[in-house]
């Protein structure tokens, strides 16, 4: 990734800009079985360690769902994941060239598979560019997070 000089390349500051990537994803409705589905992946620098996967059309009452920019990075290299959210790169050993990842509440599992290459290039050249990856612990307000912790 280039080295960014803010002197030369001025830039919007990091917690107010964001970017957005809209996918035309799969979700999995059995082993042979799955729909399209549009959906968003969203990322704020005024809240560094999250992506929000945002379901639109008639998907939308699935809602946005927020995890971590680390976990969907690592996602991309090994399987990932612990809870609700779990992420495991493709796997062309048996014919899934796609990133899954499962989303689980209470009622309900889903899976929905991503364009992987899309999915990596905009870590890469747009969330990473806002953020860099360990940088982003200086972007929170730890006193005001400590503050809502204990109110």
């Amino acid at each position: 990734m280039p080295a960014h000089h803010p002197l030369s390349d001025p830039q919007p500051h990091p917690e107010a800009a964001g970017t957005d990537l809209t996918l035309d994803a799969r979700l999995v409705l059995g082993e042979h079985e799955s729909v399209d589905v549009p959906v968003r992946l969203a990322y704020r620098g005024d809240d560094p360690l999250a992506v929000g996967l945002e379901f639109l059309g008639p998907a939308a009452e699935a809602g946005t769902w927020h995890f971590s920019r680390d976990l969907l990075w690592e996602g991309l290299q090994r399987p990932t994941g612990l809870g609700d959210v779990r992420i495991w790169p493709p796997c062309t050993c048996h014919g899934r060239a796609a990133l899954r990842i499962m989303l689980r509440n209470r009622d309900h599992v889903a899976l929905v598979d991503l364009p992987t290459r899309q999915v990596r290039r905009w870590l890469r050249r747009e969330t990473f560019t806002l953020v860099p990856q360990g940088t982003e612990g200086t972007l929170i307000d730890w006193p005001a997070e400590l503050d809502g912790l204990t109110a």
